[in-house]
């Protein structure tokens, strides 16, 4: 089967000959591979166009990794559309797998597996496999952040034409406000238990990890417009419910890293309107003794402290 593997490329001189010999190397599938230099200045084209004829290189001034995604996939012509980081790779047999495991006769728009997490520090690295929490319902997974990094999934073109492709505007958070809108327009998901896709982590500057900041407030964004919307159609349950409150304190505590008093107000707007709750790995058992006796700066002032 014909795929298009989309591989948006901005100064990734360092990892594109792996990024695209990994979507040429999909074994059991007809790869289209298309490159979108997205203004590069570190000779990314030029290790593009060292593939020839094997893939599409498309070129233009710098607009951003949403946009080039989208010129990338209206490219293509095949059924099903992968995307690519030019930072990540994909395993030989993930696409094939993913198609698999989500069955012949799958009437998916959207096929989403883990992916391998691969961190990189001091020339070395390590891999875990992120968690994707199938057995909770697609909307928790969704507000949990557990449907995965943009490699991880398979979009169905039609899903795409339907939606009008990535926001080209969306700052950070860019899959996961796709994802959104392709829940709310009541898209059909299916999992797949097998990772393929690796998500290389090797730098603070990359656009989810620079400005944790925006990252918070974009999230608690996009997670009010999912609680509206589940809301309105009559589908919010108390576990969305509490999902969200414990991401909501989980973006407290982001937040309190650079300004306490913002966080403190975040907090405080967030109990407000009842989604607030102290769980998970944020919260340990002293975090939260000192939390219930002298409040939320106090208990931050206390975790800096001792961090």
């Amino acid at each position: 089967m014909k795929t298009t593997i989309c591989i948006p490329c901005f100064n990734a001189a360092s990892w594109l000959r792996q990024c695209v010999q990994s979507a040429l190397d999909q074994t059991g599938v007809e790869p289209e591979v298309i490159v979108v230099d997205d203004g590069s200045t570190d000779g990314s084209l030029e290790i593009a166009r060292e593939f020839g004829s094997q893939i599409q290189v498309l070129t233009g001034p710098r607009k951003g990794a949403t946009a080039a995604r989208n010129l990338a996939w209206r490219q293509g012509s095949a059924e099903w559309v992968q995307f690519l980081d030019a930072d990540d790779y994909l395993e030989p047999g993930k696409i094939l797998t993913q198609l698999d495991e989500a069955g012949a006769d799958s009437k998916a728009d959207v096929i989403y597996s883990p992916v391998w997490i691969e961190t990189w520090k001091n020339s070395a690295s390590s891999r875990e496999k992120s968690d994707t929490s199938p057995d909770d319902d697609i909307f928790t997974q969704w507000i949990r952040w557990r449907i995965p990094q943009t490699g991880g999934a398979l979009w169905r073109r039609s899903a795409l034409e339907q939606l009008g492709g990535w926001k080209e505007d969306q700052p950070c958070c860019q899959e996961h406000e796709l994802y959104l809108r392709a829940l709310m327009a009541e898209m059909q998901f299916r999992h797949a238990q097998t990772p393929g896709a690796v998500y290389r982590i090797w730098s603070e500057e990359t656009l989810c990890r620079k400005d944790p900041r925006l990252v918070a407030h974009t999230r608690t964004s996009l997670i009010d417009t999912m609680l509206g919307w589940l809301a309105s159609s009559q589908q919010l349950t108390q576990l969305h419910r509490d999902a969200a409150g414990q991401v909501f304190f989980e973006q407290a505590r982001t937040l309190a890293r650079s300004d306490l008093a913002e966080a403190a107000a975040y907090c405080s707007e967030r109990k407000a309107r009842g989604f607030f709750r102290k769980s998970g790995p944020a919260a340990p058992l002293a975090y939260r003794v000192v939390y219930a006796l002298a409040g939320f700066k106090a208990a931050e002032r206390i975790a800096r402290v001792l961090r």
